[in-house]
């Protein structure tokens, strides 16, 4: 039996424990006879999925499984990212640690266990999270990045690098968080708006009184670091002679920006020199907190010269070599110290002076004081600006310089922009555009980070000459298990040098993009497990957020160019970002977070995977809960379409293979079926494609309105019929072929459903194979697909929705009968249309009669639109209406038309409101012309009205007493029966009723209803 009513939950727990029992994913895996290898982008193993990842799962399952229909044998090895900050931060917040000084005193070992226990439970429960959503994929046996295994692929790489002199250790100013006391990738710092001091300090330049050059900052904690000061060498510059409260002071700052900036502080200026930026270079100053920070005494501070300074603000930017990377990039060229005085907690050293032991963002109130106190604080304001932020902790990051090791990726840069243009992007700007941007621009590598949970980076230095060893075979170090091969174990393993003395591991572990970086390669076990790897890799398909262009997709494919010279994947699809209805991210401070299980609670997964996958998916995806709630009644839809099929075709059964479809002719199944295959034919190039998007807004509307809305509603006559009739046989067999098609196409999409309606539908009326997904993805057949009926059907249903709008306005119900439709149109498509399927329009717009005319007699009737006319002719408008009436039918036709009328000397646009005298007649327009619906009932149309309404109210009491379809009853009417005169075999045929008496009902069931003002009583008995 096939279900009335479709419960979500209910075929999602038949379909699951049918796969579970009979192991389909098994059979399907073992399946297929060509490689499609994908890589799964691993997910983080912090907690539950979000939205976010709920989606990017059902796309890659999508495909999958579609790859699968084709006949793949699909690589579907799922990924685990368990280490980073990702992981340490989540455990750091379970054990209420603070620094990094806790975790050391806690003990690194049973931290690094308890980050390891955290990642492993948490892959478990988010596994289950995925397999609710119906992702198929080798969950018994995935790549972890904490496995033996794939931490060998990391070490292989490395040292790929470091024989390719490619790995490097070099001071360098990184982004630093110091709350995590590491340094951190440009893809791990977030940007998130921040107030900060925006300040304009003076600069002593020596030797000159009162004479300075002005900078703007808006980190005053970087000026105790300050070494030079950049103007832009092009610029003009000014010295300003400015006065305040009667003193002069002199200042250096670019002469167009010099009102703006003056204007804060001072009374008056005038410029008394001027200069171009390099007339600057050389210029030396007193370092401003030279006192604070006695230090600075002791080196020369000068201006140079930048290109990278903008015209704004002050047009001189302050240097501190040591806390920025443009800074030090200039401090390296021009010979300047790189002064560090800061620690890894972001605290200032002794080398700070005054403000030694302050946190630097603390230190920022305490030097603007100090500058105000020497009279060196032009201005002070505050500005709100998007500042970095630890993607894990969400502390404000601080730029520093360390020593860190590095892969030169900018000496691969050339190689790496070829490989990207050999990938398929989709779309094609993501790869071509923002990821080939980023890669011009990248720089090195830093791959090393100051943590305990994470891949240690295999490189051993003797601590008496500084000799590296680099390491890229597990098996060249004695180790068990996985942990020993992590942090502390690993730093305990040490080497004889050469030299005599004793090599020690580097405390740093791996960037945590580096352990994904190597994914093509670590989920196949490569080098350890070499097999046919160059037959398998590289990925013939990846998919990540676009966030990920600066993150997997660009770490990857540095990874890939250092160890193979070529890109580690064929096709990257981009998708967007979830947010809320509003465009918004989600989050819980915003309280707009709608988590995945809560969408399936209420919709199933089905509904929830077609929503996530109907709009395009490299962009954002906004979510609605009042989209997806559509998209079940949608779904609703289909389903008792399906029912209706089931009802009917299975008191048929033996039937149903009795015409061939090639056979079949009337328009009606020829028009479905060619818009079957013309869905399918739309949904297999999309599918080849990566736009799902198309598949599922194609899908939707074939099912909803072609085939539920429009084609039921054509063929349901037919299913009454008794006996074998051949229309009846071979509208069966087209509803058996439009359902088994249509829940292939769209298996992918919604694999419960569709596994359901295979199971309990299609195996009712034909043999099929033991799952769905073990049938191969229909390929559309095109000799079916006839263009020019589906033309014609379109300008039918244009008829059609124009017809019910004029019935409305006349108030005839669809039920009441009408005499005739005029159906006005010089369109040649029209009268085709209207010649090839008459039958279809006087049906379905219960007409006795159509015509198609070019024009429609009627009378034009042409009055003033006053709200145009009155504005512009004012106290003329009464002879304005005396003009219209004097017109012809001519001429009022031709302004009828164009809306348009020449009065007095002006031409006047939308001058008139036209309205046709028809008598007996209701309009309405639709795209190719006009239809007008002849209102009036005679007798003869009354009464078969009146007995289509009684069917409608028997019919209606038939489902209330649960009647089977084919069950016959005995109807009893007390209603006047000349009303119905000549319908009496017309009601007992759609009402499979063996009796019609009329007289009062007294046996059954018994119901009074009010039809159009006439009391029915309405009696029926089971028979």
């Amino acid at each position: 039996m096939f279900p009335n009513a479709y419960s979500p939950h209910e075929v999602e727990r038949e379909v699951r424990a049918f796969w579970e029992r009979e192991r389909i994913y098994e059979k399907v895996k073992s399946k297929g006879n060509k490689l499609f290898f994908f890589v799964d982008g691993p997910p983080y193993t912090t907690g539950r999925i979000h939205l976010g990842t709920a989606w990017n799962k059902v796309i890659k399952d999508t495909i999958l499984r579609f790859k699968r229909m084709q006949g793949y044998k699909v690589a579907d090895t799922p990924g685990w990212d368990m280490h980073g900050l990702p992981i340490e931060v989540k455990v750091e917040q379970i054990l209420g640690f603070r620094t990094k000084r806790d975790i050391e005193r806690y003990g690194i070992e049973k931290f690094v266990k308890k980050c390891y226990e955290y990642a492993l439970k948490n892959k478990d429960t988010m596994t289950e999270q995925f397999k609710a959503l119906g992702v198929w994929m080798d969950w018994e046996n995935p790549y972890m990045t904490i496995k033996a295994e794939y931490i060998n692929s990391a070490w292989w790489t490395v040292k790929r690098a470091y024989e390719q002199g490619l790995l490097e250790r070099k001071l360098r100013v990184v982004n630093w968080c110091p709350r995590c006391e590491t340094a951190l990738a440009d893809a791990e710092v977030e940007y998130a708006e921040r107030e900060d001091p925006s300040i304009y300090v003076k600069f002593p330049i020596k030797g000159r009184d009162k004479t300075y050059i002005v900078i703007w900052t808006t980190t005053p904690w970087t000026l105790p670091a300050n070494m030079a000061v950049a103007v832009h060498p092009d610029f003009e510059y000014g010295l300003f002679e400015a006065i305040k409260n009667g003193r002069k002071e002199y200042l250096i700052l670019a002469k167009d920006l010099a009102d703006d900036v003056l204007s804060k502080s001072y009374e008056s200026w005038k410029v008394v020199e001027n200069y171009r930026g390099k007339d600057l270079y050389g210029l030396e100053y007193e370092h401003p907190l030279s006192d604070e920070v006695p230090i600075q005494k002791e080196k020369i501070h000068r201006v140079v010269n930048a290109d990278f300074v903008a015209h704004e603000n002050t047009g001189c930017v302050h240097i501190a070599p040591g806390h920025g990377l443009e800074d030090f990039e200039l401090g390296i060229a021009e010979g300047l110290e790189v002064f560090n005085p800061v620690d890894d907690r972001g605290v200032f050293d002794e080398k700070a002076g005054k403000y030694s032991g302050i946190y630097v963002f603390d230190a920022n109130r305490v030097i603007i004081d100090d500058l105000k106190a020497k009279g060196l604080l032009l201005a002070e304001e505050t500005i709100v600006h998007r500042y970095g932020h630890c993607w894990r902790c969400k502390t404000p990051i601080i730029y520093r310089s360390t020593e860190q090791w590095f892969l030169a990726v900018s000496r691969l840069k050339e190689k790496m922009l070829e490989e990207i243009e050999k990938v398929r992007w989709i779309p094609e700007w993501a790869g071509k555009s923002r990821f080939k941007d980023w890669v011009e621009n990248a720089k090195d590598w830093c791959i090393s980070r100051q943590r305990y949970w994470g891949i240690p980076i295999p490189v051993w230095i003797c601590e008496k000459c500084g000799k590296w060893k680099v390491i890229g075979d597990i098996n060249e170090i004695p180790w068990k298990d996985d942990l020993d091969l992590h942090r502390p174990k690993i730093d305990e393993i040490t080497f004889e040098c050469k030299c005599g003395g004793k090599m020690y591991r580097i405390e740093d572990v791996f960037d945590v993009w580096f352990d994904s970086g190597v994914a093509s390669w670590g989920t196949l076990g490569y080098p350890l497990r070499d097999g046919n790897f160059f037959k398998i890799w590289p990925a013939d398909f990846i998919t990540e957020g676009h966030d990920q262009t600066r993150g997997w997709f660009y770490s990857q494919l540095g990874a890939s160019v250092i160890s193979f010279g070529k890109a580690p994947y064929k096709t990257v699809l981009m998708h967007g970002f979830t947010l809320d209805e509003l465009g918004r991210k989600m989050s819980k401070s915003l309280g707009n977070v709608v988590e995945p299980e809560e969408v399936i609670r209420e919709v199933g997964v089905d509904a929830f995977r077609l929503y996530v996958l109907s709009s395009a998916l490299w962009e954002d995806l906004r979510f609605s809960w009042k989209e997806v709630r559509n998209i079940l009644r949608m779904l609703n839809i289909f389903w008792n379409a399906i029912r209706f099929a089931y009802t009917y075709m299975s008191l048929d059964r033996e039937m149903i293979n009795k015409i061939d479809l090639e056979n079949i002719s009337d328009y009606e199944n020829r028009w479905i079926l060619s818009k079957l295959e013309s869905l399918n034919k739309l949904a297999y190039e999309s599918m080849e494609n990566y736009q799902l998007h198309r598949v599922v807004r194609a899908f939707l509307e074939f099912v909803i309105e072609h085939f539920s809305r429009w084609y039921i509603q054509l063929i349901r006559p037919r299913v009454w019929v008794e006996g074998e009739d051949e229309l009846k046989i071979a509208t069966y067999l087209t509803l058996l072929r439009v359902i088994e098609k249509t829940i292939k196409i769209i298996a992918p999409f919604t694999p419960f459903l569709s596994e359901f309606i295979y199971q309990r539908f299609l195996k009712e009326f034909k043999s099929c194979k033991e799952s769905i997904f073990m049938e191969s993805y229909p390929k559309p057949e095109e000799r079916f697909i006839d263009e020019e009926l589906e033309r014609a059907m379109d300008i039918v249903r244009e008829i059609f929705e124009a017809v019910s709008s004029a019935r409305q306005k006349a108030k005839r119900k669809l039920r009441w009968p009408l005499r005739e439709v005029v159906i006005e149109s010089k369109d040649e498509n029209v009268k085709k249309a209207v010649n090839m399927l008459k039958e279809i329009i006087k049906s379905q717009c219960n007409v006795k009669d159509v015509r198609v005319v070019e024009e429609f007699e009627k009378k034009i009737v042409v009055k003033p639109n006053y709200r145009v006319v009155g504005r512009i002719l004012k106290e003329r408008v009464k002879d304005f209406q005396k003009f219209l009436e004097g017109l012809s039918e001519e001429e009022l036709r031709r302004i009828a038309e164009s809306k348009m009328v020449e009065f007095d000397g002006m031409k006047i646009e939308d001058a008139v409101i036209v309205e046709y005298d028809i008598p007996n007649y209701e309009f309405e327009d639709f795209s190719k012309g006009t239809v007008y619906v002849y209102k009036i009932l005679d007798d003869d149309l009354k009464r078969e009205a009146f007995a289509r309404e009684l069917v409608r109210r028997i019919q209606e009491m038939r489902k209330e007493m649960n009647l089977n379809v084919e069950e016959f009853i005995d109807v009893t009417l007390e209603f006047p029966r000349d009303l119905v005169k000549g319908w009496e075999g017309y009601i007992k045929r759609e009402t499979r009723a063996e009796k019609l008496e009329f007289g009062k009902p007294e046996r059954g069931f018994i119901k009074e209803w009010n039809i159009e003002g006439v009391k029915a009583i309405i009696g029926i008995e089971r028979l």
